[in-house]
């Protein structure tokens, strides 16, 4: 066999396994992606599909493994950024502080290869929001819908998150503004200065805008 003719083989069996990821078939696309990670374990579009096989198989530690060496190959490449953010999160549901801040990091890492990576924004969005830090979730839908206008997931939690965000500015203002009533009357009673001052040093530290939604 030629050189050509393997290197056309190469990539029908890479498209091929491309096809069985789409079709949900992560087992066939191993199958298929083996050989051809032992030929070419340097391959990017290889290392991409075998990873993603291993996302979709939930085989988040063999995924991992398997990227932490290859964005250190390919460091600039944002699929590859990306899929090791899928895996060290793994559940996003179950996943704990410290897996969401290596994918955060890791789709950051796809962000600064290309800005406008597909669905990078929106990752960050759904653990922003799975955190409680709806305002910068909202800034990441905003900005997923803005590389991605018919982004329509985005656009779903966008506006399930306004209101709140909303909502939770109204009662922060509402809790300045007694706050601010109550350290008015101490003051028009004859409160002590130390009283009064504590009393703003509480609201300031630990109320309004330092409380998440």
């Amino acid at each position: 066999m030629t050189k050509r003719e393997q290197n056309l083989e190469f990539r029908q069996a890479l498209n091929e396994s491309a096809r069985f990821l789409t079709q949900n078939r992560p087992g066939e696309a191993v199958d298929k992606l083996t050989p051809l990670y032992e030929q070419a374990p340097d391959d990017p579009d290889v290392l991409i599909n075998l990873s993603g096989a291993y996302i979709l198989q939930r085989k988040w530690d063999r995924a991992v493994k398997l990227l932490e060496e290859a964005v250190k190959i390919h460091p600039k490449n944002a699929m590859l950024w990306m899929n090791l953010g899928a895996a060290q999160l793994g559940r996003l549901e179950t996943a704990g502080p410290r897996q969401q801040e290596r994918a955060i990091n890791a789709y950051q890492k796809a962000l600064q290869a290309n800005s406008e990576t597909p669905n990078a924004h929106y990752h960050l969005g759904l653990i922003y929001k799975e955190r409680g830090e709806l305002v910068r979730a909202a800034a990441f839908f905003q900005r997923a819908l803005e590389v991605d206008p018919n982004d329509r997931d985005a656009r779903t939690w966008l506006d399930r998150l306004t209101p709140l965000i909303q909502e939770a500015a109204r009662d922060r203002k509402a809790e300045t503004d007694r706050a601010d009533s109550t350290d008015d009357g101490s003051m028009d009673e004859g409160s002590t200065g130390g009283s009064d001052d504590d009393g703003r040093t509480g609201w300031g530290t630990n109320g309004g805008s330092n409380r998440v939604p």
